[in-house]
């Protein structure tokens, strides 16, 4: 295996994370951790800006991994929970700990549920982007229905 492979399967797989049993909870986990320190402070644009190479970065680094294991979407990348995780949380500067819970549960609830037309759009994009695309319309929609929990006073 190339550096590169090393490092596109580092990335895609948050390191040792993605080997863990249950590695997209535990991507999400770590996604909704870190996202008041490093993703919801920053301005606006940069959050965009951090989303789009998270999503060219994972979409790479997810297809180097796709190929060297013969795997589509293989439970090792888990870059794409970051993604739509911190999907989740783009429209809110802040968040108590327990409104990032909720964040942290619609996601994963859309994330393994895939409604429409979540579980079609992985075949929308080739290789490694396709991965990281269901991904970020599950957070799309768990961002809204976190949106519509807190206009209900969550």
């Amino acid at each position: 295996m190339s550096l590169i492979d090393r490092i596109a399967t580092c990335f895609a797989s948050l390191g040792p994370l993605g080997r863990l049993p249950a590695s997209g909870t535990w991507g999400s986990a770590a996604a909704a951790l870190t996202a008041p320190v490093f993703f919801m402070p920053a301005p606006w644009a940069v959050r965009l800006l951090v989303l789009a190479l998270v999503f060219v970065g994972g979409g790479l680094a997810c297809d180097i991994v796709e190929r060297n294991t013969g795997i589509k979407d293989p439970g090792l990348c888990i870059i794409d929970e970051v993604l739509g995780q911190w999907i989740t949380y783009l429209p809110f500067a802040a968040l108590t700990p327990w409104q990032l819970f909720w964040g942290f549960l619609l996601f994963r609830v859309f994330d393994i549920l895939k409604p429409a037309p979540v579980r079609a759009s992985e075949c929308w994009m080739p290789g490694g982007y396709g991965v990281m695309l269901d991904d970020a319309l599950a957070g799309v929609y768990a961002a809204m229905a976190l949106g519509l929990l807190l206009a209900l006073g969550l």
